[in-house]
């Protein structure tokens, strides 16, 4: 079953992705998919204006929240029919803010912010002013179109407010009616009674009708609004009693079902008043000592907000009857058996403060999140943290919190003597954030953007280890086998007194060590086959690209759990909290237990679903995953322009291609009994298409690759003999390994010198060698490179051009090989050309890419050599690689 979701890319669009389902996900319905086809606008609009109570997603139904809240504007709007080609809807910020701290995990979480919410409201402003211009009746006709529940938003708006100067009678209704608008933009508000006089006369009766409809139904709903109605008190100002207030006020769900607007005094929060709570407050002063597993004091007592009650207040409080009470100059909701309820929980949790509680219990109560894990008397008395109770952190632990949440602000740490590189300041804020968590002997993920130095920000803090005399030895690393020059190299260079080992065939043939390193470097893979390193008790243990032990029942996830140590810090660039499954294993090996089992996580993430906040699952994993991004902390990294490099075909390419569409039909035909058999016919035509467009001889074989036969050879010469006379260089990326060479002895001829090549049959220890001698000012100009092989860990920021001959079409993946040059230590301004040949596939599927149209969101999430191309209609197909032979000529486009 599939799930259809929708993601925020990192320029503040939307884009849908489907994806397997996950605990019986629904799929969107058609409507929804339909309207985003004719725009994230339009399809946002739809959400908020017809959706209104469909069953969703979680991040369609966080998407189609914020778009409800847009239309609830829109109907509050006035003069909307005379303002449809202006109309403006104010952006709620602070109810985004909060919105944004609830958001549920979705793709690109990490780019939510209030700027990328009010950007798309901006968009959808704009669509609302389309439609109405498109429609013929009134907006009033056209929200009522969308969803009858909008005919019911009305303008009469009932007050309700204190009256201070009169106890017996402390609060004073009023009914209004809004009547055009302000000198400063804002509703008039009017007395409803003034209607009947405004409206009177047969020629108003419809007017007077529209605008007390919702009165009518109100009043059928509703005793206290039926009797002001028909004692006319309705029309005219009122004193209320504190239970004639209380009553009201338990109403407002229906008033506003009705379609009346109502304003209540702001202590009236979320359809209740403030209420006696259960006041918890966890390490009020430090422990004995900073451990994850030292017990940490609390303490209990009865509060209203923020203030304490004394016993002769509750006590009050108890002997009054149900509803409203002032106390402490409060208003405040007394419910009897609710606040027996919290006295009950007061008394026993009250016997468990001698003793104390766990560290992750701790942070699991103050997040809300006390039902995970197995914890003591606070967590069976609060559970995930019930209505009537508040637990916050005391002085030392707030602090805590905050320093691991901001780590700007945490204590200074010095990476010692032997650290020879001056860390950026958030970097310096990473070192500060990773050392306070491992002195607390809690995993930490640092999930920085790619390019931002999570290599250096963590010699930094191996070193910091090695300078206190209290830490003992040795560390462990375990990264990709392709990676480990890269680590080797970087110690060199920054930790070079760092006594580093690697455990590796390719690098090493030593799996005993003489003496004790400091640190040992090794594989995923070489991990699970290597006894002595299981069985050793390591003082820190890193895993770098930790994203490969996002499957806890992967046989590396497995080894990677088994081995011993006391601290444990986890790096990737891939934001891992977007996936809830993927999460509980890395925190299961960061910190075990603090996500509870994978069955109590799973309810646990089954229960915020069903309410639709997952805040207290972000407040509890954010002291330990630090994320930032390019785009927030490298204000001073040059500007990346992508254009598309457009390429004609040669005759011979023109001739091979026409074959292979007629070969193509003919397969077809062939296979369309056969659903395996054709998918493998299109992928394998694929292939073929992408090769031709390269160059002939790529697909025919045995033939040399001439330049003249190909017209990106010829589009290649063009631009590199440009950059060649810059002096400039350049990374050549291919998903081909077989064209490697043939563009490395093409690109030689161009610049006169011989470049260098890496693809997947390079020595793992040669790596390292190629990147040092191209980062040589005075090495090589160009670099060949497999996108599979060197996609990923290469710092190449000598280049200052980056070529993709062929495409991935994945986005992610080019931009992650672009990362290559575009990255920490680039100087200069990086420009990125992409090769596509006019009038055959590749301009087809670039075009998609840029229309965002109903192919797009399968190219943007897994390229298109998947299902989506392959589900095409034959017709569809062969349309789709049919040569326009016109476009195609040679020389017909340049970049654009």
């Amino acid at each position: 079953m599939l799930a259809w979701e929708l993601a925020l890319t990192p320029r503040g669009h939307l884009r849908a992705i489907e994806r397997p389902a996950e605990g019986g996900v629904p799929m969107a319905p058609a409507p929804v998919r339909a309207a985003f086809e004719r725009g994230e606008a339009f399809g946002l609009l739809h959400l908020g204006a017809v959706e209104v109570e469909t069953p969703l997603s979680p991040s369609v139904a966080f998407w189609r929240d914020v778009a409800r809240s847009f239309v609830a504007g829109l109907c509050s709007t006035p003069g909307i029919d005379e303002r449809k080609g202006t109309l403006t809807v104010p952006f709620p910020v602070g109810e985004i803010e909060r919105a944004i701290a609830a958001a549920p995990p979705m793709d690109g979480s990490e780019y939510l912010s209030v700027a990328a919410v009010e950007h798309l409201w901006s968009l959808i402003e704009e669509a609302a002013r389309i439609e109405l211009g498109e429609f013929s009746g009134t907006a009033q006709e056209w929200l009522r179109s969308k969803n009858e529940i909008w005919n019911r938003v009305g303008r009469v708006v009932f007050h309700l407010a204190e009256n201070p100067d009169d106890p017996a009678a402390p609060f004073a209704f009023l009914a209004t009616y809004t009547d055009g608008v302000t000198g400063r933009a804002k509703p008039a508000h009017r007395e409803l009674g003034g209607a009947l006089r405004r409206f009177a006369g047969a020629k108003n009766r419809s007017a007077l009708l529209a605008l007390l409809t919702p009165v009518q139904r109100a009043a059928q709903k509703s005793d206290v609004i039926k009797s002001l109605v028909q004692s006319g008190d309705l029309f005219h100002p009122i004193a209320f009693t504190a239970a004639e207030a209380h009553e009201f006020l338990k109403q407002v769900p229906i008033l506003e079902e009705a379609g009346l607007s109502v304003r209540v005094p702001d202590w009236w929060n979320a359809g209740k008043a403030p209420r006696p709570t259960l006041s918890v407050k966890i390490g009020s002063t430090p422990p004995g000592r900073l451990a994850a597993d030292e017990l940490v004091k609390f303490d209990a007592g009865l509060a209203i907000g923020k203030d304490r009650l004394t016993e002769s207040e509750w006590k009050k409080l108890l002997a009054s009857g149900d509803g409203l009470v002032r106390i402490k100059g409060k208003w405040v909701e007394v419910d009897r058996e609710r606040l027996a309820q919290v006295l009950d929980a007061f008394e026993r949790v009250k016997t468990g403060e001698e003793g104390g509680i766990a560290f992750g219990e701790a942070l699991r109560l103050i997040a809300g999140a006390g039902g995970l894990g197995d914890g003591g008397v606070l967590s069976d008395v609060l559970g995930d943290r019930p209505d009537w109770a508040e637990v916050t952190g005391g002085e030392w632990l707030a602090k805590l919190l905050a320093d691991l949440r901001g780590p700007e602000g945490a204590p200074a740490v010095k990476p010692g003597a032997g650290f020879l590189a001056t860390l950026r300041p958030y970097q310096d804020a990473g070192l500060r954030w990773m050392w306070l968590l491992s002195k607390l002997g809690m995993g930490a993920c640092l999930a920085d953007d790619m390019g931002l130095g999570k290599t250096l920000q963590l010699l930094a803090l191996v070193e910091a280890l090695k300078s206190r005399k209290e830490v003992r030895g040795p560390h462990l690393l375990v990264a990709p086998a392709t990676l480990l020059a890269n680590w080797r190299a970087e110690i060199d260079r920054f930790a070079p007194s760092l006594k580093a080992l690697v455990v590796h065939p390719s690098l090493s043939r030593k799996e005993k060590w003489e003496g004790e390193p400091e640190l040992v470097l090794t594989s995923y893979a070489f991990l699970q086959r290597s006894p002595a390193l299981l069985e050793k008790s390591w003082d820190l243990v890193v895993l770098d690209e930790a994203q490969a032990i996002k499957n806890p029942g992967a046989k590396t996830t497995q080894a990677v759990k088994r081995v011993k140590a006391s601290r444990r810090i986890a790096l990737t660039g891939t934001p891992i909290e977007n996936r809830i499954g993927d999460l509980w294993s890395l925190f299961d090996f960061l910190n075990p237990g603090l996500l509870g089992s994978a069955k109590q996580f799973k309810e646990f993430v089954r229960k915020l679903g069903v309410s639709g906040d997952y805040a207290p699952l972000r407040e509890l994993i954010r002291p330990y995953m630090l994320r930032r991004l390019k785009s927030e902390v490298l204000k001073d990294l040059p500007p990346k322009t992508e254009v598309v490099a457009w390429c004609g075909l040669s005759e011979s390419q023109a001739g091979f291609y026409t074959r292979a569409v007629e070969e193509l039909k003919h397969e077809l035909g062939r296979s369309k009994e056969d659903p395996f058999r054709r998918s493998g016919v299109v992928l394998t035509f694929l292939s073929r298409f992408k090769q031709i467009c390269n160059h002939p001889s790529q697909w025919a074989g045995g033939g040399e690759f001439l330049p003249e036969d190909s017209g990106k050879f010829q589009r290649l010469a063009e631009l590199c003999g440009t950059i060649a006379e810059r002096q400039e260089k350049v990374l050549v990326f291919t998903q081909f390994q077989e064209m490697c060479g043939p563009l490395a002895d093409f690109l030689a001829r161009v610049f006169g010198r011989e470049g260098l090549v890496l693809h997947g049959g390079t020595p793992v220890k040669s790596r390292r060698t190629l990147v040092d001698t191209f980062q040589d000012e005075a090495g090589p100009p160009f670099f060949v490179i497999s996108v599979k092989a060197g996609g990923t860990g290469l710092n190449l920021t000598a280049a200052s051009h980056v070529i993709h001959f062929d495409r991935w079409w994945n986005p992610a993946v080019e931009n992650q090989a672009t990362d290559r040059a575009h990255r920490i230590g680039q100087k200069n301004p990086v420009l990125v050309h992409k090769f596509a040949c006019r009038g055959t596939v590749e301009e087809k599927i670039e075009a998609l890419l840029q229309d965002k149209t109903k192919l797009s969101k399968s190219i943007l999430e897994g390229g298109v050599e998947g299902p989506a191309i392959t589900d095409l209609d034959d017709a569809a197909l062969v349309d789709l690689f049919t040569l326009d032979v016109t476009r195609s000529r040679v020389n017909e486009g340049k970049e654009s």
